[in-house]
Formats: C-alpha cells, sequence, structure tokens
C-alpha cells in the first residue's frame, strides 16, 4: 500500500487578512519614513527660499518698483532714491502672505488686514511692527538677495536701503 501525503496548507481568511493588514502597514511605514526623511533634508537649490538669490541686472528694475519673487519668498523694493530693499513676504502680525496692491501703493496681509507702506512700516495694526527683510548686495550690476537670514526691525530707516 502507497500512503498519500496531502502537505497543501490551507490558508484561512483570519490569516490572509493578517497578512494583507501587515504588508499594508508595512507599506505605509516605509512612506511615513521617506517623506520624512525628505522634510528634514534641507533645500540647497540655487535661487529658492533659504541661499541666495540672484534678483537681475539693476537696470532691470525701474525706481519706484515692487517685483515679486515667490520661489524666495520676498518681494524686491527698488525705492524711488534708487535703493534697494527686500522685504520678507510673511506678515509679523501671524505669518500670513502679504501681496503687493500697486493701485493703492502698498502691502496687504489678507488675514487680519494688516497693511505696510512700500517700505514695510506698518500702516494698519494687528501687525506690531514692519516687515521683515533680507540682506541683499549688489555685485558686478547684479542684485543678490540672502534669503538665509531674516532681519527683524520696528521699523524701516533709510540705513536699510542698499545703493549700486
Amino acid at each position: 500500500m502507497t500512503e498519500q501525503t496531502n502537505d497543501t496548507t490551507k490558508l484561512s481568511r483570519r490569516d490572509f487578512l493578517k497578512l494583507g493588514v501587515g504588508a499594508l502597514s508595512a507599506l505605509a511605514l516605509l512612506e511615513v519614513g521617506g517623506a520624512s526623511l525628505m522634510f528634514l533634508q534641507p533645500r540647497s537649490l540655487e535661487g529658492e527660499f533659504g541661499g541666495q538669490v540672484i534678483a537681475g541686472l539693476v537696470d532691470s528694475f525701474p525706481q519706484g518698483s515692487v517685483v515679486e519673487f515667490p520661489d524666495g519668498r520676498f518681494y524686491l523694493i527698488h525705492a524711488p532714491d534708487g535703493g534697494f530693499l527686500a522685504v520678507y513676504r510673511r506678515c509679523t502680525h501671524l505669518g500670513c502672505t502679504v501681496e503687493w496692491q500697486p493701485d493703492t501703493n502698498h502691502f496687504f496681509c489678507p488675514c487680519h488686514a494688516s497693511s505696510f507702506d512700500i517700505v514695510g512700516d506698518v500702516e494698519n495694526p494687528p501687525a506690531p511692527r514692519a516687515l521683515d527683510t533680507f540682506p541683499l548686495t549688489i555685485d558686478a550690476g547684479q542684485v543678490i538677495v540672502d534669503t538665509s537670514t531674516i532681519r527683524t526691525r520696528d521699523n524701516f530707516t533709510p540705513e536699510q536701503l542698499v545703493y549700486a
């Protein structure tokens, strides 16, 4: 007589669900870990916030103009007297993004209606102080803004302007 051995093991429904949940949990853990690593990596792309931004040639900005640099998170102001100032787009009240309104010639915060003049001084509270600035240099006719350093200020003074 020959004996037949039946070694086929059946996977129960409960074991199948446990295996599926375990696999999905491991996948979710990998995704969260990968996203966390991406978040923690420093941004070092040239021309973006947190580094040096070459705004352009001095002559490409008319006096009295305000130009937004969304990737750098700042506005470049070319004052009527010829000086340059780079102001952070973040409101000093609660950190909302301020918008430049050329028709009224001021910055406006849509969150709580703070407004700032062309050099970032507070015109309408609740913002407690002027918009923050970034250091800038003019090298070989190029305006270069360093967005890695935020300068806080209470109000505008003419010494904050940089001239070509």
